[in-house]
């Protein structure tokens, strides 16, 4: 079966509303390297959309399902549950930016542990309200839908959405939003649209993701603890992507350590590459909602435990911390000497390895989508994958495996660079 077969049987069997970037076929991926089914390789840096931060069926993660699948896949933990479930809840409990006594309980998606964090932040305060940001990128069911804030693809045709969910700017200095004008915004929708006391939570991503990797500064954060404990507001803190080394720390919330947050959701790379997501929080928030209100047939499946276990233990035993600070900061160096000659390039910005480069038309300032998905096409058609993201289509972003061989790293450079000259 050639590439071509499959598309069309594709576009037979399954509806268009599932958009698929590439016209080929996985056929095994190994680290940061896929093959289709016609035996052509490519370099990985989308990695599931920032799933595989421990590269493709790494060998720890590998010999840990295997184990775990040799005992049992499925009691649904809420029936029967399980020690692992417990392990990796007493790990995370650990890890995460949450004073005090910390619980956590498991999911299988990202959109479900959102869901659940408003859930238990309205069981909690008693309250219906949601505060979340404009380019903001929560999930894709109906509840996450509406915290989202952006509406091409993901909103059209699928309103009305669920309401008391309201959007305040996230800062962006590159297009006019500076933290104060952000902060104020919040100050405006209590004066406007809710008041404050009805405000279960303010949800924000440390790091936006769909966005366009814009980076909240300190003092945003800040403000937003502060604006919580004066209102009784939890604070949520997304970290579907930027969670689990990406950005060289465990959690991007670790740049800001003076600020903790009382709730925060977790997916993606937590289980490198097998379905589970988290929600942990405040002891005392989590145990709001009544026994029951949590949840659900697949939530926290052993085998997916399994794997985020040896994530865990990958990530500190190989360093992908550092190695996220290493590599990261090679790619900005390479993108900063590209800006020198493509004057298409407007911003070039990154933690880590959560790294993203913008692009504008250099006669007007206004946001080039077109040049993004021309470098994305070209790259693909070299063997790379880039995806792209921002409200205006107009960035790419990088999410290569944190495993990635240093001489193939070098290699998807040394082609981007020469991608970017004029």
């Amino acid at each position: 079966m050639n590439n071509s077969e499959l598309n069309q049987r594709r576009l037979a069997a399954t509806p268009r509303g599932v958009g698929v970037m590439c016209d080929f076929y996985a056929a095994r991926a190994e680290n940061a390297t896929l093959w289709d089914v016609e035996g052509r390789a490519y370099t990985d840096f989308a990695a599931g959309i920032a799933v595989l931060n421990t590269g493709h069926r790494h060998p720890s993660l590998v010999a840990a399902i295997k184990t775990q699948l040799e005992l049992f896949t499925h009691t649904a933990y809420q029936i029967v549950p399980y020690g692992n479930y417990v392990e990796l809840a007493e790990r995370l409990n650990a890890l995460v930016p949450v004073a005090g006594p910390v619980k956590s309980t498991l999911f299988s998606t990202g959109a479900e542990a959102v869901e659940n964090a408003v859930k238990i932040a309205r069981a909690y305060t008693k309250r219906p309200g949601v505060i979340t940001f404009g380019g903001a990128f929560h999930g894709r069911t109906l509840l996450t839908l509406a915290l989202t804030g952006k509406v091409a693809p993901y909103k059209l045709g699928f309103g009305p959405l669920p309401g008391q969910i309201f959007h305040a700017a996230y800062p962006n200095a590159l297009h006019g939003v500076s933290v104060e004008q952000a902060l104020a915004s919040i100050d405006s929708l209590f004066h406007t649209d809710i008041s404050p006391d009805q405000v279960a939570a303010i949800l924000f991503e440390p790091i936006q993701g769909e966005g366009g990797f814009n980076i909240a500064p300190p003092e945003f954060i800040i403000g937003l603890r502060h604006l919580c404990d004066q209102h009784g507001i939890l604070l949520i803190a997304d970290e579907v992507q930027s969670g689990f080394a990406r950005t060289g720390k465990m959690f991007a919330m670790d740049h800001c350590p003076q600020v903790k947050v009382d709730l925060i959701t977790m997916a993606k790379s937590l289980g490198g590459g097998i379905p589970i997501s988290a929600v942990a929080g405040r002891a005392e928030v989590m145990d709001a909602p009544a026994p029951g209100g949590l949840g659900g047939t697949y939530a926290g499946n052993p085998l997916a435990v399994a794997s985020a276990l040896a994530v865990l233990g990958v990530i500190d035993d190989e360093q992908l911390c550092q190695r996220a600070q290493r590599l990261g900061g090679h790619l900005v160096e390479v993108l900063q000497q590209a800006r020198l000659s493509c004057p298409a390039i407007s911003a070039v910005r990154g933690r880590g390895s959560m790294v993203a480069v913008e692009f504008a038309d250099p006669a007007t300032g206004q946001p080039d989508a077109q040049y993004a998905k021309t470098l994305q096409k070209q790259a693909l058609e070299n063997g790379l994958l880039l995806l792209t993201c921002g409200v205006h289509g107009n960035v790419i972003r990088f999410l290569y495996p944190l495993t990635i061989p240093d001489d193939q790293f070098t290699a998807a450079l040394d082609l981007l660079s020469r991608l970017l000259k004029p």
